[in-house]
């Protein structure tokens, strides 16, 4: 996507497409299934912190990252390979920034009316599924914060999950949106719009959003703030 940008070449081969697509849609389910795990991670930490070295061991995370990622190939290889399989029959122009499964999906000639529906039964098992077990686990978390006595344990149990709920209401809030109410009401440059937000402004922000928590990236931002604002006033 990004050499389409910078190169007047804007072809891309049939494998090429498919292995994009194939890496796009494992990301997103990896995703989808790791923040859900994550979640039962700090409802550990915090509903049960005196337990949570024996519970959370590094082979349990390991098998969390494993199951992740395997859940995600398993499902894109099934998506990736039935698409990518269907006949197209005029334009084979993509109208999308990449090789989007609802974009290329357009270009078939074939009546695709069941697998959308499989299409939007899949959405429900990585999306809203997760999304009622992640909120569940919050549930827990706060039930158990507002028991406590102590304001500082309070503020500590709140700061170990404000990062993960960050992304959580970034990813699965634009991407429910996305994939579960746009396509029927948006029109195809909006919907590459909201795709362009779901897709690189969230991911980007993931990094930021986590090292926020780090003291030293803190005092960087606080200090890149003052000078601005300094600089600001100066002029």
């Amino acid at each position: 996507m990004v050499t389409d940008f910078w190169f007047d070449r804007k072809t891309i081969s049939q494998i090429a497409c498919g292995v994009q697509m194939l890496f796009y849609i494992t990301i997103t389910g990896s995703e989808c299934v790791l923040l859900t795990l994550m979640s039962y991670d700090r409802y550990v930490a915090v509903c049960n912190p005196l337990r949570y070295s024996v519970i959370i061991t590094p082979r349990v995370c390991l098998h969390m990252a494993v199951s992740s990622w395997t859940v995600g190939l398993l499902n894109s290889l099934v998506h990736t390979t039935y698409v990518m399989h269907l006949p197209v029959c005029d334009s084979r122009e993509i109208d999308h920034f990449f090789c989007e499964l609802q974009a290329i999906l357009q270009l078939s000639c074939d009546d695709s009316s069941v697998y959308e529906m499989i299409l939007f039964i899949s959405g429900i098992v990585f999306f809203l599924i997760p999304f009622v077990l992640i909120l569940a686990s919050y549930i827990l978390i706060f039930l158990s914060v507002f028991r406590m006595n102590s304001q500082k344990g309070k503020k500590k149990a709140l700061a170990t999950c404000s990062s993960h709920l960050t992304v959580v209401s970034f990813f699965f809030g634009s991407g429910i949106f996305v994939l579960m109410v746009y396509s029927t009401r948006y029109s195809a440059k909006q919907s590459q719009t909201l795709s362009l937000f779901y897709n690189i402004l969230t991911p980007m922000l993931n990094p930021i959003i986590y090292s926020l928590r780090n003291k030293e990236v803190m005092r960087a931002v606080r200090k890149v703030l003052e000078t601005g604002s300094q600089i600001k006033d100066r002029h």
